[in-house]
């Protein structure tokens, strides 16, 4: 194995990582712009009204995007890393 493979299969990984995250920083984003204009909005400074939303969406939309995300990640490894290992 040499240079140019490691930092190909280097590149896909920080890819993959980043298409796995996507969705939920997304959602961190959407929930966190939407949630400090309406404190804006209404003059209410809790710290926990953006925590816990955040923290819930994140979590449902972890729940949903689970499969994806596996699949993604099995992809990976069945096509790339298992290959390798084995030399062929």
């Amino acid at each position: 194995m040499d240079e140019n493979q490691i930092f190909d299969m280097v590149r896909q990984a920080f890819l993959i990582a980043a298409r796995m995250s996507a969705p939920m920083l997304i959602v961190a984003l959407v929930a966190g712009v939407v949630i400090g204009l309406l404190q804006a909005l209404t003059s209410v400074q809790e710290m926990t009204l953006t925590f816990v939303p955040k923290i819930g969406l994140m979590l449902v939309v972890f729940w949903v995007s689970m499969s994806f995300m596996t699949e993604i990640l099995s992809d990976f490894f069945t096509e790339q890393i298992i290959p390798l290992v084995a030399g062929s």
